[in-house]
């Protein structure tokens, strides 16, 4: 079932997930270890060390591993479940998966290294800005390279340690729109026409989406400022700092319908009763949903400037982990193709270059390289000291 929101309703849910983002914000600060590790944005990450390949014993890390006897990891997505299973398959090591949210895992997380009662092993972390601006300064996770797997990790994928990219993307209902998606620009979504009409998870409790609005800013206004042009209206006009912050504040006010899953998008977009034409921004993970529930769902190929934007997830462990050898072992076995193929159902890019690229593409993505805005994980810093202010400029923008 289809659920809509009226417009008072959703500005009050917005709220909510402001609150909730900023109380988990002010508890990882107030619970973060009062010791030099507490350095913040403004120090570089600790340094990350590659074991020597050539004394790595995996079999004798095995061995550790099953000692210690099981382990727990936590991820944004449901997939950790199905990797946990086979992971506890493969070496008989009792494995649990958790999906959650990277802020409610980011909170946990520092909580349980505070009172020194760690449970969670290692974190699938999509927050990139969150990790290098506090996890990792605050020694509350380190990274571990499998020192067999090093060779093939490029340089830009180990601090911190790049599990895989995955992707979020604008996408449409081809059973109503035979012709083809029926937007052809990112800025057709500021468009009177679509007010109400796109729908995405709150930026305010997705942080993925405000990293993206910072990179955005950060990197390519000049790519936005040259697909407005190609509207045919004349260059861009703004009295903001850069495109990507006119582009932000009129997508905003243009009633955008925010939910807090992605699968109220994908319904609202796909479901086979669905008479009405939405544009949805949701992860490409959903179109599990073409068979498992017969959904009709497409990404919107020649979408300009991108169709949507891949972002890293990154794996880390517990500083604390009562499992750290189960927790090495889990994060080898996500770094590998057997635990990529869990992950990338969908489509992905693996942080192993000898695993490569996941041949399952949603329908419509068929070259994330031009299709796809890349996030830059030498930006992550920026991201972790604008993202406040980028929120701020949401919520003003979203009212």
């Amino acid at each position: 079932m289809i659920r809509t929101m009226r417009r008072g309703r959703r500005v009050q849910a917005g709220a909510a997930v402001a609150v909730a983002a900023a109380l988990a914000t002010a508890a990882l600060g107030a619970c973060a270890p009062s010791s030099e590790g507490r350095a913040g944005a403004d120090r570089p990450l600790p340094t990350v060390t590659v074991e020597d390949a050539a004394s790595f014993d995996l079999n004798a890390l095995i061995a550790a591993a099953k000692k210690e006897g099981s382990v727990l990891a936590y991820d944004g997505s449901g997939d950790v479940k199905d990797m946990a299973a086979a992971f506890e398959k493969k070496y008989g090591i009792k494995a649990e998966g958790e999906k959650s949210k990277a802020a409610a895992t980011a909170e946990k997380m520092t909580r349980e290294a505070q009172a020194g009662n760690v449970t969670i092993d290692v974190s699938l972390f999509e927050d990139g800005p969150m990790l290098v601006g506090q996890l990792l300064p605050q020694k509350i996770v380190t990274t571990w390279i499998p020192p067999d797997l090093a060779g093939t990790i490029a340089e830009k994928n180990r601090n911190p340690l790049m599990m895989i990219s995955k992707a979020y993307v604008f996408a449409y209902n081809p059973r109503l729109n035979p012709g083809g998606c029926p937007v052809k620009n990112v800025w057709d979504l500021t468009d009177p026409r679509w007010k109400g009409k796109v729908m995405l998870q709150d930026p305010l409790g997705k942080e993925v989406f405000t990293q993206w609005f910072t990179q955005l800013s950060e990197r390519s206004s000049d790519k936005l400022a040259a697909a407005y042009e190609q509207l045919g209206k004349g260059k861009l006009k703004t009295g903001e700092d850069d495109a990507a912050h006119e582009w932000v504040k009129r997508f905003a006010k243009n009633d955008p319908v925010l939910t807090t899953e992605d699968e109220d998008v994908a319904t609202a977009v796909g479901a086979p009763n669905q008479t009405r034409t939405t544009i949805g921004l949701f992860s490409i993970a959903k179109f599990r949903d073409l068979e498992g529930k017969n959904f009709d769902m497409k990404v919107c190929e020649g979408l300009n400037p991108w169709a949507g934007f891949a972002y890293p997830k990154f794996a880390t462990i517990a500083a604390k982990s009562e499992h750290p050898n189960a927790a090495k072992l889990f994060v080898h076995f996500a770094m590998s193709k057997e635990g990529f193929d869990l992950e990338a159902h969908s489509g992905g890019v693996s942080g192993n270059d000898a695993v490569g690229v996941s041949p399952h593409n949603p329908p419509g993505l068929t070259d994330w390289n031009t299709q796809l805005y890349w996030f830059a994980s030498d930006q992550l810093l920026a991201d972790f000291r604008n993202r406040q202010d980028i929120k701020d400029f949401w919520r003003v923008n979203h009212s």
